[in-house]
């Protein structure tokens, strides 16, 4: 590929009374933006959100764990390839790592921090390792540290990614060799209009209470809002394809993102309030001189009105396209979206937009073919 593109996806969802994504006191995190307070949902929640929803549609040895058992997950696949018994597991394991400068965390089998790795790439430690264990196993730590000191660990952490990682980057502060740049930015979810916080009043009542003992085992409050949030994320074509090494595995790594970015919802208090709704449009650009996010289509924040918010939104985010292009001159190279809204004036501008209106599917698979020609210039 020898010129860089971007995917931008632009998403409006409405989510009725809910704490996606809680601030240190509990309540719905906030923001003020055009000079009102909105409903916020933080990028790194929705990141989470994405990550989870591919869980079961990427093979395992494909995705990445973030943890701080980085020494007890080597040490437990050491063991299910071998005949150490799990105290020499745990030596390997963490003699291996001390190379590279990951440091041994307070516990046993824990780092002294999180570490973002794939499953495939603890697999490739454990075959430097594997045929050699008994052996290791009979060294002491002087000699253990000697043997695996050579062993090119942190290479195995620096190739064949994951989806998780390629997508979303890993940043070690101490260890610059192993950072990934992420190809994915992702902003933090706004409301198009201003919000105000509320709050539910609860009680639990005890079951086992006598007649003669009235009033509630307990209360409790529970901060809430309710928005149509604009949600922003981009996908850099050439970032993703160095991190992955393959073509077919970035065009699988944007569907695989769009479709995840699109259906997640972050589940704070979700047995609270059952928040799960899909969104009412997917707008997809493909611009090949930087990505651009929409969001000062609500700078002036969309009026509460018997119609509803998400229709004026809409056609409030098609108006703003149109008018960037306008004054920029800069027109996608490829746009498309898909909506649930009924023939008004809001389709009309999103159609002139972004195109014809396309089903979700559809807009992933023209995506597809699109992204396809960026990988064979």
């Amino acid at each position: 590929m020898t010129k860089r593109a971007y995917v931008d996806v632009h998403i409006l969802q409405t989510v009725p009374p809910a704490n996606l994504n809680r601030d240190d006191q509990g309540n719905p995190k906030e923001a003020v933006y055009g000079g009102v307070r909105r409903s916020r949902v933080s990028s790194q929640a929705w990141k989470r959100a994405t990550r989870m929803h591919f869980v079961d549609r990427v093979p395992e040895q494909d995705r990445a764990t973030r943890t701080r058992k980085v020494a007890g997950e080597l040490a437990k696949r050491l063991k299910v390839r071998t005949e150490v018994d799990q105290e020499q597991t745990e030596r390997i394991a963490t003699a291996l790592l001390a190379p590279v400068g990951i440091t041994a965390g307070k516990k046993a089998g824990a780092t002294a921090y999180l570490l973002f790795v794939g499953n495939g790439q603890l697999d490739a430690v454990i075959d430097l390792v594997a045929d050699d264990a008994q052996e290791l196993a009979g060294l002491d730590d002087a000699a253990l540290a000697e043997a695996v000191k050579q062993l090119p660990v942190a290479a195995q952490f620096r190739e064949n990614h994951p989806l998780d990682v390629a997508l979303f980057g890993r940043m070690v502060a101490d260890i610059p060799a192993l950072n990934v740049d992420a190809a994915v930015q992702v902003a933090h979810a706004l409301s198009t209009h201003a919000t105000e916080a509320e709050f539910d009043y609860f009680t639990a009542v005890d079951d086992a209470n006598e007649d003669h003992d009235p009033g509630a085992g307990m209360i409790g409050t529970i901060g809430f809002n309710s928005a149509t949030l604009y949600r922003y994320a981009s996908v850099g074509l050439k970032s993703l394809h160095d991190n992955l090494g393959e073509t077919d595995a970035a065009l699988d790594a944007v569907d695989v993102f769009v479709e995840s970015f699109a259906r997640s919802m972050p589940t704070g208090h979700g047995n609270a309030f059952a928040h799960r709704t899909l969104p009412s449009l997917v707008a997809i650009t493909v611009r090949e001189d930087q990505p651009v996010n929409l969001v000062s289509a609500f700078e002036k924040p969309i009026p509460p009105r018997q119609g509803g918010i998400a229709e004026l939104s809409a056609q409030r985010l098609a108006e703003e396209q149109l008018s960037s292009v306008r004054l920029w001159g800069d027109a996608p190279a490829y746009t498309a979206h898909a909506h649930a809204f009924a023939p008004d004036t809001a389709s009309d501008k999103l159609a002139e937009a972004f195109g014809a209106a396309v089903t979700f599917g559809e807009l992933r698979e023209g995506l597809r073919e699109q992204l396809a020609g960026y990988f064979t210039r």
